[in-house]
C-alpha cells in the first residue's frame, strides 16, 4: 500500500467528505490549513459557522478527493453545523493537549457525531499543540486509553511545528478507503453492484463516495 500526495486536478475515483470537531480554541483551523496549503497563523480567528478546504490525494493508485469542513466549536453554533454531519464519511475529533476541559468534551462530541452522522462514520482522535508538552494537562496515555475505549485512533499532534499531521490525516483517510472498498466488495458479492450508475461512476454514500467503474480502463485525460 502507498499513500501520497496528489496535486494534479484530473478526475479522481472516491470522493471523501470529512468533517473537523472539537472546542473552540484547540486549533482545528490551523491542523486544515498546515495539512491542505503547509500554513499556519498564530493570528487565525475562531471559525465563525464552518470553513472548507480540500485536496486530493493517492492511496493505492486511487485518485481521492477530500473535502475537509472546519466546524465551529462553540455552542451557539452547534444547532448550524450539525446539518454538515451529513454525508460524512469521517470525523477527526480535535482536543488541545494544554486545556483538560476541552478533552472532556470529547465525549459529548462522540455522542454528537453518532446521532447526526451516518452510521458507519470513522473517527480520529487528535490531540493538538504537542509543541507545548511542557505545559500539557492531558497525558499521552490517558488520551489513548480514552480511544481505545471508543475504538478510535489517537495521534498527538503539532500545526505549529507540522509534527504528525500528514500522517494522522492519511492514516484517518486510508481507514476510510479500506473500510469502503471492503463494503463495496461485499456489495458486489451479494448482487453484482449496488448503487446508482451516473456519468460512468458507482454513487454510493448520498454522492458522497464514488467509485469509478472498473470496466473503463482508458488513461485518465488532463486538461488543456
Amino acid at each position: 500500500m502507498s499513500i501520497s500526495s496528489y496535486s494534479s486536478e484530473e478526475e479522481y475515483d472516491y470522493l471523501f467528505k470529512v468533517v473537523l470537531i472539537g472546542d473552540s480554541g484547540v486549533g482545528k483551523t490551523n491542523l486544515m490549513t498546515r495539512y491542505t496549503n503547509n500554513e499556519f497563523d498564530l493570528n487565525s480567528k475562531t471559525t465563525i459557522g464552518v470553513e472548507f478546504s480540500s485536496k486530493t490525494v493517492k492511496i493505492d493508485e486511487k485518485i481521492i478527493k477530500l473535502q475537509i469542513w472546519d466546524t465551529a466549536g462553540q455552542e451557539r453554533y452547534r444547532t448550524i453545523t450539525s446539518a454538515y454531519y451529513k454525508g460524512a464519511v469521517g470525523a477527526v475529533l480535535v482536543f488541545d493537549i494544554t486545556k483538560y476541559q476541552s478533552f472532556e468534551s470529547c465525549e459529548n462530541w462522540i455522542k454528537e457525531v453518532r446521532e447526526n452522522a451516518p452510521p458507519n462514520i470513522t473517527i480520529t482522535l487528535v490531540g493538538n499543540k504537542s509543541d507545548l508538552g511542557h505545559i500539557r494537562a492531558v497525558s499521552n496515555e490517558k488520551a489513548s486509553t480514552f480511544a481505545r475505549k471508543f475504538g478510535l485512533t489517537f495521534f498527538e499532534t503539532s500545526a505549529l511545528n507540522n509534527t504528525n499531521v500528514e500522517k494522522a490525516f492519511f492514516d484517518h483517510f486510508n481507514d476510510i478507503y479500506q473500510s469502503n472498498k471492503k463494503k463495496n466488495r461485499n456489495q458486489s458479492n451479494e448482487k453484482n453492484v449496488k448503487g446508482v450508475k451516473a456519468s460512468n461512476r458507482i454513487v454510493l454514500e448520498e454522492n458522497v463516495v464514488e467509485l469509478k467503474e472498473e470496466v473503463e480502463e482508458r488513461p485518465k485525460k488532463k486538461c488543456c
